[in-house]
This record gives structure tokens, C-alpha cells and sequence, in this order.
């Protein structure tokens, strides 16, 4: 007697109800990693966006509006010290509550293989964007040693491509608690492997969360004049 193993939801683990019908009999189907229920909560960004941020406009009040850029992205463009590293972000989903507590769950509680639900999706982007290098946003010892693995890496690592890790982290203090000011205006907080060859490369960067694009302008800004000929980003939320 065959005993057949039945899929489970990565993320609630309840079973995954199989697809039964002559198509399914017939053809390899792709690998189901969330149940319906979960599926259908993931959101992705559709419709118009900010040109450079990715963010949607029609969750954005037309007073926050400047063209086609969010009044963020206006600032930053506006500000000498910032304009034009980064060219653009690409973001797959945005971040609603349940995408929080996945993302929570992948790279706090160290659920390592989560990653593999966004895998896909992010191969058919970085083929799409197709950069010379794939930069992940490093983490600091102390946030390493925590999670025991890059989150960023990790993505990069399960969608099939190459990792270059060629950005160290200086600063240590999370990001996520200071304000959009204090994020501006604090010192470098990477530094650059000094041996690398980046004059003239198409460097794509990649990270979990798109939030106020400090972290990835500081990344951009470090890579640009270390040589890159553009720097784009891609992330799972915004």
C-alpha cells in the first residue's frame, strides 16, 4: 500500500487540500507552500506606484502625492546629499498585518525555510531587473549572532542566484526605532569591501522590508560612489 505525504501550509501548518482533476493528473504542478487561506493573504502590489519607492498610489492620500513620486521620495530627491543613489525599489507584497507576522516569524523565531514561499516570485524579478550583482543588506554581529542567518542572504540564496556580500554593517542600533530625521542624519552606517570591483556594475540590493528607504539609500549611496553605475532594490514588503 502507497502512503502519500500530504503539504503543509508553511505557515499554519494545516493541511493543504490536493488539487485533484485531469489537469493535475497530468502535469507537474508547482509546489504548493501556503494554504488557500494564507495565500489569499498576501497582497501584491498592483497599479500605479511611486516611480522610485514602489508605492502604491491608491493607498497613499493625494496630498502625499507629488506626480509620480510619494511626497518621501520628493524629499529625499529634494535633499543634495541623497539625490539620485537610489534609482528604484521593487517590492513583491505589501506589508499588511499578516505579512508582518510571517516575515516576524521568518527571521525572528529563525523559521528559516518561510523564505522558500517568496522564492519564486523573487527569481522572476531579479531575472526581470537583471542586475551584474546581487547585494544583500548585511546585518551587525550582534544581530547575526541573535537570528544565526542574513535574512536578505538567505532570499538570494533560495531564488538560484549568486550573494555578494560586499557591504559590512558599522552601526548597530536598530533602525526600526528612531524617527525618519534621525534615520537621515546619522552617520554611514555600512562600509564597503575595499578589494571590490563595482566600477560600472548594475548592483541590485536586497532586504526583507522597504520602510522609509534610509537603510537602502545608505547602502546606494556607499555602492555609487564606490564605483556603480546604478543602484536599484528589491524587498518582499513595502
Amino acid at each position: 500500500m502507497t502512503i502519500f505525504q500530504q503539504d503543509r501550509c508553511l505557515y499554519c501548518h494545516n493541511v493543504i487540500a490536493p488539487n485533484i482533476g485531469w489537469i493535475a493528473l497530468f502535469s507537474r504542478e508547482k509546489e504548493q507552500l501556503l494554504c488557500p487561506t494564507c495565500e489569499e493573504k498576501l497582497e501584491k502590489i498592483n497599479g500605479e506606484t511611486c516611480r522610485i519607492c514602489n508605492r502604491p498610489f491608491h493607498h497613499l492620500n493625494e496630498q502625499f502625492r507629488d506626480g509620480d513620486l510619494c511626497h518621501d521620495c520628493t524629499r529625499w530627491e529634494e535633499d543634495p546629499d541623497w539625490q539620485g543613489f537610489l534609482e528604484r525599489n521593487h517590492s513583491l507584497y505589501l506589508y499588511n498585518d499578516f505579512l508582518k507576522e510571517l516575515i516576524a516569524t521568518y527571521k525572528f523565531r529563525g523559521d528559516y525555510v518561510l523564505a522558500k514561499i517568496f522564492a519564486e516570485l523573487l527569481k522572476k524579478e531579479i531575472t526581470k531587473i537583471n542586475p551584474d550583482l546581487l547585494v544583500p543588506i548585511p546585518l551587525s554581529e550582534e544581530r547575526l549572532y541573535e537570528r544565526g542567518f542574513n535574512q536578505a542572504t538567505v532570499l538570494i540564496t533560495l531564488a538560484g542566484f549568486p550573494s555578494a556580500g560586499l557591504l559590512t554593517r558599522v552601526h548597530s542600533e536598530k533602525q526600526s526605532k528612531k524617527s525618519r530625521a534621525e534615520r537621515i542624519h546619522i552617520p554611514q552606517v555600512f562600509k564597503v569591501d575595499p578589494d571590490c570591483e563595482l566600477e560600472g556594475k548594475r548592483v541590485l540590493l536586497v532586504d526583507d522590508i522597504y520602510t522609509t528607504g534610509s537603510t537602502l539609500r545608505h547602502a546606494a549611496k556607499l555602492l555609487k560612489m564606490a564605483g556603480a553605475a546604478s543602484i536599484q532594490s528589491l524587498t518582499i514588503a513595502r
